[in-house]
């Protein structure tokens, strides 16, 4: 199919410019949010690359004063987020640009959220009535243009960042803290390599998948979780397999904003383990998603069994119901490289109480179709552990 069929201009959920070569557009999307001297907010292995080199020359060429930080970890803390603040400050900046993968697009936002606040970054947290609290007229305007698809924080209200102190992960979440303007460009995903496509790519599916057995009621949530997971079911693997599918890869910059405007519904379980296992492993977040599918799938089955036998019928799988589905997601975690077991990425059984304690209380439980005991996520995570399915 000509790819000139995929040049589309969308405002759902907010103003998105799809297809290849759209990251020339970063200028007039700066622009078109008042931005004059914007902060490119990135991490350290791609602000080495000729892409960030090239972002910044596209505004600096159209009068941009565009600046560059990327003091950030692949699980971005607040210590990230602050010294963001302060080289936003201390550049003048007027807005940012989010430019990378999930730990860049979330520190991004977060330095937009921050630049015009009063209080400490905690203090919004996404618990209570907490967003009241933000300065909302203090906020910069965020551009977000990915560069993996997985996390669809693009699109994302919310900002996930590391308390180091507490050793923990926390939601930052305002409304507003939505970026204004998305670039979804896949010639920018070109050179990324088959793990980091497999493991981004399977976060996006944990989106899609997770919304969509919600318990809460949005089905409009639950047809756009349906539909992005047969774009990662046909399009992940060509991605895998040839980096340079550009096709492929626009459906999977797609398929990741879907899961994550989808999950507005909720998340659950894989996100409840995933986050203390990233804040205390410091593992990544998409591969710990990846890993723990197929054994959150087996301890929800009791409750899920007739989204399942829809969501097989819709994906046309070869085996109906549960089973067709679980067997899919095996086979799928195969095909492009997943580790069976967490304990194969270095994860270890020293704090399994722990962990269990740290899920049941994590926002993301709340909407598991299951709500599981802190031992009994203590006991999924040994299993998830073990490779016991």
């Amino acid at each position: 199919m000509d790819l000139k069929h995929y040049q589309m201009n969308w405002n759902y959920p907010t103003s998105i410019r799809v297809g290849a070569g759209r990251i020339q557009e970063l200028p007039q999307g700066c622009r078109a949010l008042g931005m004059q001297a914007p902060l490119l907010v990135t991490d350290p292995g791609l602000a080495a690359l000729s892409i960030i080199d090239r972002a910044l020359l596209h505004c600096r060429d159209d009068g941009l004063k565009a600046g560059l930080f990327h003091g950030i970890k692949g699980n971005p803390t607040g210590q990230n987020v602050m010294d963001g603040v302060a080289a936003f400050k201390a550049g003048g900046h007027d807005g940012v640009i989010a430019f990378g993968g999930g730990s860049a697009l979330d520190a991004g936002k977060a330095i937009a959220l921050m630049v015009g606040q009063d209080r400490p970054l905690w203090d919004f947290e996404d618990i209570g009535d907490n967003c009241n609290r933000v300065n909302v007229a203090g906020m910069a305007p965020v551009v977000a243009v990915p560069t993996t698809a997985g996390t669809g924080s693009e699109v994302g209200r919310a900002s996930v960042i590391t308390d180091e102190a507490a050793h923990i992960k926390r939601i930052i979440f305002h409304a507003r803290m939505l970026p204004a303007v998305v670039i979804l460009d896949p010639e920018l995903c070109i050179g990324l390599p088959a793990k980091i496509t497999a493991a981004t790519g399977m976060d996006a599916l944990s989106h899609s998948l997770e919304a969509y057995c919600s318990p809460l009621f949005h089905p409009m949530a639950e047809g756009i979780a349906l539909e992005g997971m047969r774009l990662v079911q046909q399009y992940l693997p060509r991605a895998v397999a040839k980096g340079t599918d550009v096709e492929a890869r626009l459906q999977m910059l797609v398929a990741s904003s879907m899961g994550a405007t989808a999950f507005q519904r909720g998340l659950g379980a894989m996100h409840a383990l995933a986050h203390p296992l990233g804040a205390l492993y410091d593992a990544h977040h998409g591969l710990l998603n990846a890993v723990l599918m197929p054994y959150v799938l087996v301890a929800n089955r009791g409750v899920i069994e007739a989204q399942m036998e829809r969501m097989a019928r819709y994906l046309n799988l070869a085996q109906p119901g549960f089973a067709g589905v679980l067997d899919w997601v095996l086979q799928l975690r195969s095909e492009v490289g997943i580790p069976h077991s967490l304990g194969e990425i270095g994860i270890d059984d020293a704090r399994i109480e722990q962990v269990g304690l740290m899920a049941e209380v994590d926002p993301s439980a709340g909407t598991n179709p299951i709500a599981f005991s802190a031992a009994q996520y203590s006991a999924l995570f040994e299993k998830a552990l073990k490779g016991e399915l």
